[in-house]
């Protein structure tokens, strides 16, 4: 008897260590009592390299097939973001699989990014007051010298309108300088630049007016979430947009204060499956009852 106690000790222990699906079970059960809709946890590392993209859409379209969404849904949201597409059939997925047509997110630290433009695509989006959302301008990695560093496309695009608004006011001068900056552009990735930058705003502004701004003008809807559009007011792209900006921007928000016990069940959670995804894996889509995970990428050589 005492060897089968110690088996079940030891069990419980390296599932604890490893931050198994049974650790986070009774949260994600808890706290559907509490908002009486079903939980799906929704993260992707910060520390491994991924993104959002379409295998995450299909994951997470695998676990809503399996629930009663009747009531709708909550996606607790926690991921640096990715591709803005990907994110767009998300919120498609979310929108279809719902009962209700409609889905709330919660974000219990970071939903950067894409991340913000799924939470854009929620009816309303609950936030703590250290919870984070992000500007949603594309970003593109560019490696000189075998060293990989990310630009803002925003910022591609308006240094290079810079150089050639000064080329063509030089009247007299020398314009050899300009040319030899304006060379190291080529106007073909800066149009695709402009693309990505359009389809970026496009999506927010078409998920918000189908959603949360459902009857505002898509005008309008640009001019109030303009902070999420370009890095001009946050200045880089990984500055955070917090609780307050959000609601300054008519975002629809829910806040939960820190000392209420829903918070310690939604900061609980988080940290058991950040650490998962810090450590274990490098994305997890789960409810109370499934689970998809997918591995932490190979280093290449």
């Amino acid at each position: 008897m005492a060897a089968k106690k110690t088996e079940v000790v030891l069990k419980k222990i390296l599932m604890e260590q490893g931050q198994h699906h049974i650790t986070r079970k009774p949260i994600i059960t808890e706290l559907e009592k509490i908002f009486d809709k079903p939980v799906v946890s929704f993260f992707t590392s910060f520390q491994f390299p991924v993104m959002i993209d379409d295998t995450d859409a299909d994951m997470l379209e695998g676990v809503l097939q399996k629930i009663d969404l009747s009531k709708g849904l909550i996606l607790i949201v926690s991921s640096p973001g990715g591709d803005g597409l990907a994110a767009e059939r998300i919120i498609n997925i979310c929108r279809s699989y719902s009962g209700t047509g409609e889905y709330y997110t919660l974000v219990p630290k970071k939903a950067k990014s894409a991340a913000t433009m799924i939470c854009f695509g929620s009816r309303k989006i609950i936030m703590g007051p250290n919870s984070e959302l992000g500007p949603i301008d594309p970003q593109v990695a560019i490696v000189e010298n075998g060293i990989t560093d990310t630009f803002s496309v925003y910022n591609i695009i308006k240094s290079y309108e810079d150089l050639f608004e000064k080329a063509v006011k030089e009247k007299v001068g020398n314009l050899e300088p300009y040319l030899q900056q304006l060379g190291f552009y080529d106007p073909r990735v800066i149009e695709e630049h402009r693309a990505s930058m359009t389809l970026s705003e496009d999506i927010a502004i078409r998920t918000l007016a189908s959603g949360m701004m459902n009857g505002i003008a898509e005008k309008t809807i640009k001019e109030k979430i303009k902070i999420f559009l370009t890095p001009e007011h946050t200045k880089i792209h990984g500055r955070p947009i917090y609780r307050d900006e959000a609601v300054g921007c008519s975002l629809s928000i829910e806040s939960i204060n820190v000392k209420e016990m829903v918070w310690a069940l939604v900061y609980e959670l988080f940290m058991r499956t950040d650490h998962y995804v810090s450590t274990s894996v490098s994305k997890c889509i789960e409810s109370s009852e499934h689970s998809f995970t997918s591995k932490i990428p190979s280093k290449r050589s």
